[in-house]
């Protein structure tokens, strides 16, 4: 490809190679399997060794660990709705693994893939645990304050929601360069 041709396909509008896609993927994959990894086992550690009723200091009240369930969203929202929950994570889980054959690049299989990984998790909670099918209840146990009880699927969500407004801002700024 010749300079003149090379800027007039800048590298986004480029095919990548069948190899490099399947390493892409693959990572965005891998991502989603080791987030889900962590996070079920946290809750299986969380729950054999924490009870719903105290609360164990890590930083003060800033921060501590108690088992708590819940069956809404954040901040326990819509506890009455928790199908409709699993529905989403599962719709997210989904969402996530079409996106992990169609990422063309490294940083967005890294976001793609802990968000997938975390929807999972929690799909597999929603579905799976008590009280029953597609109205589990989420195992949480990171006590933040006051405020809310979370788990690692919750913090990976976060941050990768962060990442990912933070690179389509980016490209927004690249774009008009």
């Amino acid at each position: 490809m010749t300079s003149s041709q090379s800027e007039a396909h800048p590298p986004a509008a480029r095919k990548l190679s069948s190899t490099r896609r399947r390493q892409l993927t693959g990572g965005a994959l891998l991502i989603a399997v080791v987030v889900v990894l962590i996070d079920q086992g946290t809750k299986v550690w969380a729950e054999a060794t924490l009870t719903d009723r105290e609360r164990i200091p890590l930083i003060g009240d800033l921060l501590g660990l108690q088992l708590a369930y819940n069956p809404g969203a954040a901040f326990s929202f819509g506890e009455g709705f928790t199908w409709v929950f699993a529905l989403l994570a599962v719709a997210a889980t989904v969402t996530a693994i079409v996106f992990a054959f169609r990422v063309q690049r490294v940083r967005w299989a890294i976001v793609i893939g802990a968000l997938g990984g975390a929807s999972a998790s929690h799909a597999g909670d929603r579905l799976f645990r008590d009280p029953g099918f597609a109205r589990g209840h989420v195992v949480d146990f990171l006590a933040y304050g006051n405020w809310f009880i979370g788990n690692i699927a919750d913090i990976v969500i976060f941050a990768a929601a962060i990442t990912g407004a933070f690179f389509m801002i980016r490209a927004g700024d690249e774009s008009t360069e």
